[in-house]
């Protein structure tokens, strides 16, 4: 008896599979589940021995099964290659599924979705628009590099034949090709005009997307649609008011709206080309406000529509009246009972207010409003939005509705809207009297909520008002002894009657009426304070010094003040304990040392920070450098570039000054910005540690110390003095430095190393990666990927393969181009992908171990 005989002899004996309905019935039938993967374990059992006698009768529902098996979270990958099967065979019907499990069980990261692009490749050209159409459609799921290269040609065929229905799948083909391949989207190009000018809206929609991803990937692009294609805005903007303009279509109407879908895609469209260009945005005013004004907001639709067009008008060189327009429209949306809608407005008037702040302080009073709604996420936005409309004529008022937000708002929340009130107050507050009152107020409301940096700042500012010192200390002496709890009350509180307590006790107030205080009753208050076991040893500590300062204020207490230190003279607390014991020796041994020991601070300077001067473009203005800095400004940026350096010679003496090399050499340094985009890395100490042979006396000019610190040593030059004594180096060829490269990652038998070569004018770093494998397996779809900051630009290259071989036996390289013209140091995040044996590894991590100075030397 023949194979072939026995195999139909088997085939016939086994029982037809059940269909699948009759398999979600049993699965929607199992009470637990166990009883579930008893069902479904059985059945791909089943299906496995059916897959292994090659039975073509039943794959079509076999695999359907499968795929449903699949979509329930069971492993399915077994039937990846049936679908491939399916896919060849001739009739619809197997086409369908097997097109429907590629989409499903493949994806660019598994080898096998190559084997289907041949099948694809005749399936696109067959007579049948609907298997045509199921070829486009699952390219445009699984499409990867690979495939996109090998079937660019046929999808660009496929825009120019008269079926809309391959046309606009095609268009999202082309859109998806264009994503993993950007450099083949000039040959699409061609296309777009006629497929914009069909009469279908499916065509036209897509189309819109696939210029709408053109535009985004290429600059270039861009440029071509806004200047070589002349009527092309004029075009979207005749689609644009037709659906605008047309009466009811059944076959688009949405909610009474017309083809809203196209209408949005058009809007997003037209923000890209309008940005930026002036003459693009003069073209699309009137139609913006056109859509803006007859477009329906009863219905979500209708909002979804004039979000976009907002966001447009924000968007581009738009008139101020469009711009106001669109704030209106916005206000609206705040007026909404939808919470979505609500939301979204104070999300995006968040982001326009500086463009348009008088028309958004229009909407103040509904923005408040928005502070008592129920949902938090809602009450974030307003409370940033409020911040964001605080200027010297409303303070007052906003800072009111603020502190009673701030005394009903989430916990959580009250650091936040505490600390920008403070800074509010710091900036816009109109006279000192309303800024301490309202500081106080925050202390209380806020509670331990406040930021700590507060205290500080509400002592220095009472320190600096010496006529309302009266006043302010009557005001915390009742509000510390209302609630001695709140620890940044009771530190502000303890200092101010330390310091000012004479005033308290005298009664001296001219604001208000006077309260009728003792010398004990302010003691006890302070003792109490002290005893309480809320109190932090911060707030103790205020107590104890504020204590001991009343003793040179208050005449009859001495000896109730010698009994409220004499406790803490053997506190656990260290610094409580040594206070208490120099207090105490004080009063006994230095009697006639306390009363100028223990006086009244004069006021507190306050630091001027130099990011606290006025800048423009990250510099300081002429007006603020006087004449003697103007001389010192010029050497400004390579001090601030070489704050690292300083710290390796460990120089703790002053900066030295640099000579000048040359008369126009850049002054900006740009440190804020740096500082803000790049908070999360540390610079406190460079990774590659300089070798002791190689570092400089600490009396050296800082140019000198240069040759010293660069990663090649220079030979040395002869030093020509000055007419100012100091030295210039000169005939300095540039070289181009060697840097050893580094072991960036070793783990699980991968080991990653960096090689670097660097441009000697310009600076710009190549680093080449090289993958070794010296496991017994192979290291299949290696994918390494990295992120620097914003304000390093990082270029990766295609890699010279996918695959790492194993045992050492090749190399994967892969190179990245490197431009960091601030001279940072470089910190850079990776992401590794690759199988082995099968199974996916990922792993995420850091490498911060790049040489010193690869950009600064």
């Amino acid at each position: 008896m023949s194979v072939i005989q026995a195999i139909e002899d088997r085939l016939a004996k086994m029982p037809a599979p059940i269909r699948l309905k009759d398999l979600i019935r049993n699965i929607r039938s199992a009470r637990t589940a166990a009883d579930e993967r008893s069902v479904v374990q059985k059945e791909m059992a089943m299906i496995r021995n059916m897959f292994r006698d090659e039975d073509s009768t039943y794959r079509c529902r076999n695999v359907a099964k499968v795929l449903y098996i699949h979509m329930l979270g069971y492993q399915a990958h077994f039937g990846q290659l049936e679908c491939l099967k399916l896919i060849a065979s001739p009739r619809f019907t197997d086409k369908r599924i097997g097109y429907l499990g590629a989409t499903l069980l493949l994806d660019e990261r598994h080898d096998v979705h190559l084997l289907i692009t041949n099948s694809m490749k005749n399936d696109m050209g067959h007579n049948t628009q609907y298997i045509a159409g199921l070829s486009l459609s699952c390219l445009g799921s699984i499409c990867s590099p690979e495939m996109s290269r090998d079937l660019a040609g046929e999808v660009e065929k496929m825009l120019k034949v008269s079926n809309t229905y391959l046309k606009k799948k095609a268009a999202l083909c082309a859109t998806r090709i264009i994503r993993k391949v950007p450099e083949l989207l000039e040959m699409f190009i061609p296309a777009v005009r006629s497929l914009l000018n069909d009469k279908n809206h499916g065509v036209q929609l897509t189309a819109v997307i696939l210029v709408t991803e053109m535009c985004t990937k290429s600059p270039d692009t861009l440029v071509h649609f806004r200047k070589q294609e002349p009527e092309f805005v004029p075009n979207l903007v005749r689609i644009l008011k037709n659906l605008i303009m047309s009466g009811y279509s059944p076959e688009h109407d949405v909610s009474g709206v017309s083809d809203p879908f196209l209408q949005v895609n058009i809007v997003k469209l037209l923000r890209i080309l309008g940005s930026g260009d002036v003459d693009c945005s003069e073209a699309m005013n009137d139609i913006l406000a056109q859509v803006a004004t007859n477009t329906e907001t009863s219905k979500n639709v209708g909002n979804a529509i004039l979000y976009e067009t907002v966001l447009t008008i924000m968007d581009i060189n738009s008139e101020s009246g469009l711009r106001v327009l669109a704030v209106n429209i916005l206000g609206r949306f705040l007026l909404n009972t939808d919470k979505n809608i609500r939301y979204v407005a104070l999300n995006t008037l968040l982001r326009t207010v500086k463009a348009d702040t008088n028309a958004v302080q229009r909407h103040r009073s509904t923005i408040i409003d928005c502070l008592k709604d129920p949902d938090i996420s809602i009450q974030k936005r307003a409370v940033e939005l409020c911040f964001a409309l605080i200027n010297p004529s409303n303070v007052r008022t906003m800072i009111k509705e603020l502190i009673f937000y701030l005394d009903k708002c989430d916990p959580d929340f009250k650091s936040y809207v505490a600390s920008n009130i403070l800074q509010a107050c710091e900036r816009y507050s109109p006279n000192k009297r309303w800024h301490i009152d309202t500081m106080m107020r925050v202390l209380t409301a806020a509670g331990n909520d406040v930021p700590d940096e507060s205290v500080s700042m509400l002592i220095q500012m009472i320190s600096e008002s010496s006529s309302l010192h009266p006043y302010i200390v009557q005001q915390l002496f009742k509000a510390l002894k209302e609630d001695i709890n709140q620890q940044p009350l009771a530190q502000v509180a303890t200092w101010c009657i330390g310091e000012f307590g004479d005033l308290l006790v005298a009664g001296v107030v001219d604001e208000e009426e006077p309260i009728q205080v003792s010398e004990v009753q302010v003691l006890n208050l302070l003792e109490s304070v002290l005893m309480t076991t809320t109190s932090t040893q911060i707030t103790k500590e205020y107590t104890l010094l504020a204590i001991m300062k009343l003793s040179a204020r208050f005449t009859g207490s001495q000896e109730k003040i010698k009994l409220a230190v004499m406790p803490y003279t053997q506190s656990l607390d260290m610094e409580l304990q040594q206070r208490s014991v120099e207090f105490q020796a004080l009063l006994r041994d230095h009697d006639n040392m306390r009363a100028g020991l223990l006086e009244k601070m004069p006021p507190i300077e306050k630091k001027v920070d130099e990011d606290d001067l006025p800048r423009n473009n990250g510099e300081l203005l002429d007006d603020q450098i006087s004449a003697p800095q103007k001389g010192e400004m010029i050497n400004i940026a390579q001090q601030h570039e070489s704050n690292g350096l300083l710290d390796l010679i460990g120089d703790s003496g002053t900066i030295p000054s640099i000579p000048t090399m040359q008369p126009n050499q850049d002054q900006s340094t740009g440190g804020g910005a740096i500082l803000d985009l790049l908070s999360d890395l540390d610079f406190s100490a460079p990774s590659n540690p300089i070798p002791p042979m190689q570092q400089p006396a600490p009396a050296m000019n800082l140019l000198d110390g240069l040759n010293a610190l660069s990663p090649t040593t220079m030979p040395s030059q002869p030093a020509v003095p000055d007419l100012m004594g100091g030295s210039l180096i000169n005939n300095i060829a540039p070289s181009a430095p060697v840097f050893p490269p580094i072991t960036a990652l070793e783990k699980d038998g991968l080991k990653i190393e960096f090689a670097f070569e660097r441009d000697s004018i310009t600076k710009n770093v190549d680093i080449t990666m090289k993958a070794t494998n010296s496991t017994g397996a192979q290291f299949e779809s290696f994918l390494f990927e990295a992120a620097v900051p914003k304000a390093i630009q990082l270029k990766l290259l295609t890699p010279s393969g996918n695959s790492v071989p194993p045992n050492n036996s090749g190399v994967l390289t892969q190179i990245m181009k490197v431009s960091n013209p601030q001279g940072l140091s470089l910190k850079m995040r990776y992401r590794l992908t690759y199988i082995v044996n099968g199974a996916p590894v990922n792993d995420v991590g850091v490498i911060n171990n790049f040489p010193a100075y690869l950009f600064t030397s």
